[in-house]
């Protein structure tokens, strides 16, 4: 009897060992950005661990490039460790990693309700009818404005709703007139208007089969038009890099601002400009096929296929980013993150007014654009292109060359540089 008490004893002892002792899920996670991204996946986090207390995480904070870097070389070489569970890759390059290294990342096709996300972010994460990834911020853009320029130039708000690009030049021109303010701050080099442009009416550098679509894009000989009309009719304030733009508007010196949501926490930086400022769709292309919507940015989560705790990392993002409406209400109003899982906007952080923009329901009028903006296909190579283009444009500005010959020009520099 005293040897079978002894026995079971020595079992559950064993038992409760191996039960102290268990590994515990640990999920690494790749990503870059400590007062935006990693900040958030931290609250991810610290909720995911109230649910399922066992697992444990590690947030590494690395420089966008050294993320990509560091992927890809793992990546390339075939290696099978030393990968994270989860990593942030921002939207542009999505396809660039799907197809260069198939069966790398977790297929999530039958993980989540997609039709619940922005569709325009499940495009651009789906190869081949499947879908790899988990929509994260979304760079829906708006036309920022402040609200005394324009209207000491003789405009109301609703001048500026649903308007065209040719009209918003025109306004700038008044505005010029009138206050002695540009329109916009600009760097003719930049190509980030072009994909605002681009998107706006569903088009790319590449069609629907991959190929280069720049020499003969319709859409793109538009952009090209506008860019050099701007740029001709004396609205936009040259400036060159992030913090001269910034600086511009900022101090005062322009009366808009056109790109992603993700800016303002910039603009609201200048708190003296509280009240001042207000927001509305972005301008559309003078094209059928352009709407007042549009993108510039984003980033989503990637599971990698043969990270060693791959399902718990899905079961994660499922709970907290495709189930969790509070979290989406709590990092907009703390870092003006705005997601694309379509339930999470009619949580009151949307729907709350904003004295800064003389309280607009702002995050709740990008979250109604967000759902209008046009689906594309990002491609492989969208910054090779992105740089073969603005590589041309001195000579479109002086008309040295013609859109059509510059355009044929950067095709020819963009297949160059894939080579």
């Amino acid at each position: 009897m005293k040897r079978s008490f002894s026995r079971i004893l020595v079992v559950l002892l064993i038992g409760l060992a191996a039960l102290l002792y268990a590994e515990k899920a640990k999920i690494t996670i790749w990503a870059w950005d400590p007062n935006f991204n990693i900040p958030i996946m931290q609250e991810a986090a610290a909720r995911y661990k109230k649910i399922n207390p066992d697992v444990e995480f590690e947030i590494v904070n690395m420089a966008k490039a050294d993320v990509e870097q560091k992927l890809n070389t793992i990546l390339a070489s075939g290696v099978k460790t030393g990968l994270p569970e989860i990593v942030l890759i921002e939207d542009y390059n999505a396809q660039k990693y799907l197809q260069s290294y198939p069966g790398a990342f977790a297929d999530l096709t039958k993980h989540f309700t997609w039709s619940e996300f922005a569709p325009y972010k499940v495009k651009l994460m789906t190869l081949n009818n499947k879908v790899y990834g988990v929509p994260f911020d979304s760079g829906v853009a708006g036309f920022f404005y402040r609200i005394d320029y324009i209207e000491q130039a003789g405009f109301k708000p609703s001048d500026l709703e649903n308007i065209t690009w040719d009209r918003f030049i025109e306004i700038g021109k008044v505005v010029k007139q009138k206050t002695g303010k540009y329109m916009i701050a600009a760097d003719s080099y930049d190509g980030g208007l072009m994909r605002i442009l681009l998107q706006s009416a569903g088009s790319w550098y590449f069609d629907k089969s991959g190929k280069p679509y720049i020499a003969n894009n319709p859409v793109l000989k538009e952009a090209l038009r506008l860019y050099k009309e701007i740029k001709d009719s004396g609205i936009a304030k040259e400036v060159s890099g992030w913090n001269e733009w910034v600086g511009a508007f900022n101090r005062g010196e322009v009366a808009a601002v056109v790109t992603g949501v993700w800016i303002i926490g910039s603009i609201k930086a200048e708190k003296s400009q509280a009240g001042k400022w207000r927001v509305a769709p972005v301008p559309r292309m003078n094209l059928k096929e352009s709407v007042n919507a549009s993108n510039l940015g984003g980033s989503s989560w990637y599971v990698l296929q043969n990270s060693k705790y791959r399902d718990v990392a899905i079961d994660f993002l499922k709970k907290i980013y495709a189930r969790d409406a509070d979290f989406y209400q709590k990092i907009l109003v703390k870092y003006g993150a705005v997601g694309t899982w379509l339930p999470a906007q009619g949580g009151s952080a949307y729907k709350a007014k904003d004295p800064f923009f003389g309280n607009q329901q702002v995050f709740q009028l990008f979250s109604e654009w967000m759902k209008k903006i046009p689906p594309v296909d990002f491609g492989v190579y969208t910054y090779e292109a992105d740089a073969a283009i603005m590589s041309v444009m001195p000579d479109v500005y002086t008309g040295k060359l013609s859109i059509d010959e510059a355009l044929k020009k950067a095709e020819q520099q963009f297949l160059n540089s894939i080579r």
